[in-house]
């Protein structure tokens, strides 16, 4: 099996019940979530990956108007660049390229058959 360069680092799991989901992956897994999100912004749980495997990821609450969801996320170097080859690709972009203060970019895809994913580049190293 030959390994990917473009490794999955991040999972997010949108719902209007954050609590039960919670509760369910601790009860499924023994993952254990902490609140990140900045005050107003919503609710926003992350867990960590275990040793050298698995990846880490979080709990996002939503407002209930959208379906719920679980996305996993690649790490790209270029999301733009990316969200071009997808297009190319035959996918879609369905959430453009954002940046975040911290400087995090990510956009949502499309592929053909339907399903999200997501892409992104963590914030740049500072020296």
């Amino acid at each position: 099996m030959s390994r990917s360069t473009t490794p999955i680092t991040w999972f997010e799991i949108g719902t209007d019940r954050p609590e039960d989901a919670e509760k369910f992956y601790g009860e499924m897994f023994g993952w254990t979530f902490e609140e990140q999100a900045p005050a107003n912004s919503g609710s926003y749980r992350v867990t960590g990956a275990a040793g050298d495997t698995g990846i880490s990821g979080a709990i996002r609450a939503t407002d209930g108007s959208s379906p719920n969801y679980a996305v996993f996320y690649a790490e790209v170097a270029d999301v733009a660049e990316t969200c071009q080859r997808a297009e190319a690709a035959g996918g879609r972009v369905l959430v453009p390229p954002r940046t975040t203060p911290s400087g995090l970019t990510s956009a949502h895809l499309i592929d053909p058959t339907g399903n999200r994913l997501g892409v992104f580049s963590p914030p740049p190293q500072q020296s």
